[in-house]
């Protein structure tokens, strides 16, 4: 999942802008969740399918279907969610007994061997000292921020932990105008909305309903 998220998430970062790929990846907090009700059969109230249903509506707004907008590479960013939604319930599933470094050394090890055989079909050119440097900066950054994901879905509190990932839609909103001059539209910002919102409601009413199945279990 991660190597499959990772070569259609690079499909469509070259092609969209990157606040409107960032967006949504947003969604994952609410994919997750319907993953878990799909497949764990994770009890979900009416709340949070409501929200569902609203995030869906914002990633809707973001990719706009029938317009200009919509092409392959938004299907691309879908595909990058759905990947990166298996890669997590997966994530959940994986005992505390194996290492975290061990988790995140196999799948970098995956991602290079699948990457390997793609590029077979790809025209290889050379490397100058520029395009070096920003390749190895974005390996090293993406090492640092797989291991740390790792980390934290494995031993952090989902409802403390997954909030963070929406700064990122703001960091992607500025280096996006900063440095590639590139600003939303009006629609995928209220889409964006959509999505950060039901994403924290989601995660609000998951904390609640922890919370209540652990003062159910003091109190037996």
């Amino acid at each position: 999942a991660e190597a499959v998220s990772a070569y259609f998430s690079l499909g469509a970062l070259r092609y969209m802008p990157l606040a409107n790929v960032t967006a949504l990846l947003q969604m994952l907090p609410l994919t997750v969740t319907l993953g878990a009700a799909l497949v764990f059969r994770e009890a979900v109230g009416w709340r949070r399918w409501l929200a569902i249903a609203t995030g869906f509506g914002g990633m809707l707004l973001i990719v706009r279907p029938g317009t200009e907008g919509f092409d392959q590479h938004s299907i691309y960013a879908l595909i990058s969610v759905l990947c990166v939604t298996v890669r997590d319930l997966s994530t959940r599933r994986v005992s505390r007994q194996v290492h975290s470094m061990l988790v995140t050394l196999i799948s970098a090890l995956t991602v290079v061997l699948l990457g390997g055989v793609w590029a077979l079909n790809e025209t290889w050119v050379p490397m100058d000292a520029r395009l070096s440097v920003l390749l190895g900066g974005a390996t090293l950054f993406i090492i640092f921020g797989y291991s740390m994901s790792v980390m934290t879905m494995r031993v952090g509190e989902v409802a403390v932990v997954a909030p963070f990932r929406y700064t990122g839609l703001v960091w992607a909103l500025l280096i996006g105008f900063l440095v590639f001059g590139d600003w939303p539209h009006p629609l995928t910002l209220i889409g964006a909305a959509l999505i950060v919102g039901m994403g924290l409601f989601t995660l609000w009413r998951e904390a609640r309903a922890r919370q209540r199945v652990q003062a159910k279990t003091v109190r037996m």
